[in-house]
């Protein structure tokens, strides 16, 4: 298993559910201290605003924790942009916004400077989901790749659909005499920097690139965001890119071989990696990221698999953004909120036993020096 490494720092995308300037009034208004902590329920005290920036991928479970949260505690408002990955680890570090979410965990000078900020950074795993290699090619329903193979057709080593490596993978399955497109995120992407991980762990010599959350390989096509890739597959003739599965639309969504079968990308299989996987040490007590059991060669488990977290602050110089942050993290990470987002967003629920380890994070959340 390796663990991920940032790469450059991402521009502030230009469009969001939000614009900056809302991103400004994060936490500029009150909240009521006898509200719920938990956010749950009717005739909440809670008021004032808050806003956060991050994962795109995490962009319609936000919509749905946002409509849930904001339906129970009517006088508050939070708001979400999905700038990316990289954009939302910088503005949290820097103190821009309360909370953050990231397709990866934070390391090296954003850790510490987020640590400076917070005294500890709470990071909670609150969205599994499946990366699908998805791939628009007519006639052929049920494509197989191993991961040298995928690795391979990314690398731009394999270039048409028919080359012996694909048909390996896919006996008796026609192909074409096609060439193949690669497309990748143009910007810099949590879900490029899992992608690339899978591929440097389980690709071996196929794959000889370091992950990163900018894509490494010159030449293909490159799109912004899961949007962008989705819709250049979409629109192309023989394309494949990576995009999170619940985004995938109708494309084809290749199976991955993990030890001797081949594996579809469904929440179920990309939770059963996170089950695998172990916690990252020296990230802080109240930390909970995953170093992923990428190569893993399990039953019935996907390991191109996105975990997003929420980041946050165990300390909070203003009380009422304490209160708001602890209260909308109490609903995300509730059952309640998991099956919002898995309805919306099509992601894996986290397990009662993870939910019973995050939770003293949570709660631990509150105003102070």
């Amino acid at each position: 298993m390796k663990t991920m490494r940032h790469g450059s720092r991402a521009r502030l995308a230009a469009v969001g559910i939000v614009t900056s300037g809302a991103l400004l009034l994060a936490g500029c208004g009150a909240a009521n201290e006898s509200g719920s902590a938990g956010g749950q329920g009717g005739g909440s005290n809670l008021s004032g605003a808050i806003a956060g920036a991050g994962s795109s991928a995490q962009q319609a479970a936000q919509t749905a924790w946002i409509a849930g949260f904001t339906g129970a505690n009517p006088g508050v408002t939070v708001n979400y942009e999905p700038s990316g990955s990289g954009a939302g680890r910088t503005q949290f570090a820097a103190g821009g916004v309360p909370f953050a979410g990231s397709d990866a965990y934070l390391e090296g000078d954003q850790l510490a400077q987020a640590k400076q900020r917070c005294g500890e950074v709470v990071e909670l795993p609150v969205y599994v989901s499946p990366i699908a290699v998805v791939y628009n090619l007519p006639g052929v329903d049920n494509l197989k790749l191993a991961p040298a193979t995928t690795a391979g057709i990314f690398n731009r080593q394999i270039t048409k659909w028919n080359a012996p490596e694909i048909a390996a993978d896919n006996p008796g399955v026609a192909l074409p005499d096609q060439a193949i497109t690669p497309v990748n995120r143009s910007d810099e992407s949590g879900t490029t920097e899992n992608f690339t991980e899978y591929l440097a762990a389980a690709a071996g010599p196929a794959w000889p690139h370091e992950p990163d959350g900018n894509w490494p390989v010159a030449g293909g096509e490159a799109a912004q965001g899961t949007s962008g890739v989705v819709g250049a597959v979409t629109a192309g003739a023989g394309t494949i890119g990576y995009a999170d599965e619940s985004q995938a639309g109708d494309l084809g969504k290749v199976q991955v071989k993990v030890g001797n079968e081949f594996v579809a990308p469904t929440p179920e299989a990309a939770a059963a990696v996170l089950d695998a996987s172990k916690r990252v040490e020296g990230q802080g007590q109240y930390s909970y990221a995953f170093d992923l059991a990428r190569d893993t060669t399990a039953s019935g488990t996907y390991p191109i698999v996105l975990v997003s977290y929420v980041l946050a602050c165990a300390k909070y110089a203003d009380a009422a953004q304490a209160d708001l942050v602890k209260a909308y993290l109490t609903y995300i990470t509730s059952a309640e909120g998991q099956q919002a987002a898995a309805q919306a967003a099509g992601s894996a629920p986290i397990s009662d036993n993870l939910r019973g380890q995050i939770t003293p994070a949570v709660e631990a959340i509150s105003a102070g020096a």
